[in-house]
């Protein structure tokens, strides 16, 4: 990580300290209010973070309506609501700057969801589709974190960040399973509604700008094709932009899809001279002002509604 950082994280951590040591600090459960304090690193996480915890928490969250989670880089403010927060929910290597500011000022209070989300190789690019990319860059992320598109994976980090706030505020325990117990039945009935909505469809595979769907793709029987890989403003190279239209061409596909948080003109590009449809595909890794008042759980549903077009489901 750049030097930079580590001298906000350093003067971030002497403000809180100064900060805590005056006044007496907040309550001991984490604010002045009494609420516990939650720092979410992405949109994924506030929302299980909120749905869960309800008004026992106070959640910040990291990455702010219209930034692209890849490229958070932290203000030394940021830096200051990590080191006194009492929980910190984000995944590991998806953000590095949130890494090193949790392993430098949080290490007690960082809750890592990566192991419950049960992340695996699954075969997505994440070399970029560049030339000469690095086999050293392929190994560092190997581990696909796309998780959240996956409703049973996203359970299973529902039930782990539910087991983390009950540890740490047992109080609330009560509150915070039965908060976790309706937002599971939601998202169990997100998978149920995919695998009949995606059971029976004339095409099988979709094309996409990021490739943040493999879970999703595996899960219900899909094939991905994208045309960037783990970091969504990749540029492609021409070689992948013509492999692309190939399959487009060769399977029959009716639509790229693009997302809200970066340019759509690769997608366009390709969809324009192959003669298909360009919609959006929501990898659903932050919210912007077009999206605003959409849930993680209304746009995994217009997700299927567009997969179910795209792909001619019945």
């Amino acid at each position: 990580m750049r030097t930079g950082l580590r001298a906000i994280i350093a003067g971030a951590a002497a403000v809180a300290t100064v900060a805590l040591a005056g006044c007496g600090g907040p309550a001991a459960d984490g604010t002045a209010d009494g609420k516990l304090d939650v720092v979410a690193s992405f949109y994924p996480l506030e929302f299980i973070a909120r749905s869960i915890g309800g008004d026992a928490v106070h959640v910040t969250t990291l990455t702010a309506p219209g930034v692209e989670p890849h490229d958070l880089e932290l203000t030394p403010k940021q830096v200051a609501t990590i080191a006194e927060a009492k929980v910190v929910v984000y995944e590991k290597t998806l953000q590095p700057a949130v890494d090193e500011a949790v392993a430098q000022n949080a290490k007690d209070a960082g809750f890592d969801v990566a192991p419950a989300a049960q992340l695996e190789d699954t075969g997505a690019n994440f070399e970029e589709h560049q030339d000469g990319a690095a086999e050293a860059a392929h190994k560092d992320n190997a581990l696909d974190p796309h998780f959240w598109l996956d409703p049973v994976r996203y359970a299973a980090v529902v039930k782990a960040v539910e087991e983390k706030l009950a540890s740490v505020d047992s109080k609330n325990a009560a509150g915070y399973h039965e908060r976790a117990q309706a937002l599971l039945a939601q998202v169990g009935k997100l998978d149920t509604e995919y695998k009949t909505g995606l059971a029976n469809c004339k095409l099988k595979t979709f094309v996409t700008s990021h490739e943040a769907f493999a879970y999703m793709a595996k899960r219900y029987g899909l094939t991905m094709v994208g045309i960037a890989g783990f970091t969504p403003d990749a540029e492609p190279t021409p070689t992948r932009i013509k492999e692309v239209q190939d399959i487009v061409k060769a399977q029959h596909v009716t639509t790229i899809f693009y997302e809200e948080l970066v340019s759509p003109k690769v997608a366009e590009t390709i969809a324009h001279d192959v003669g298909v449809k360009t919609a959006v595909l929501s990898p659903i890794e932050g919210l912007s002002d077009a999206n605003s008042k959409e849930t993680y759980l209304t746009l995994m549903q217009e997700n299927l509604q567009e997969l179910r077009t795209a792909n001619g489901c019945s």
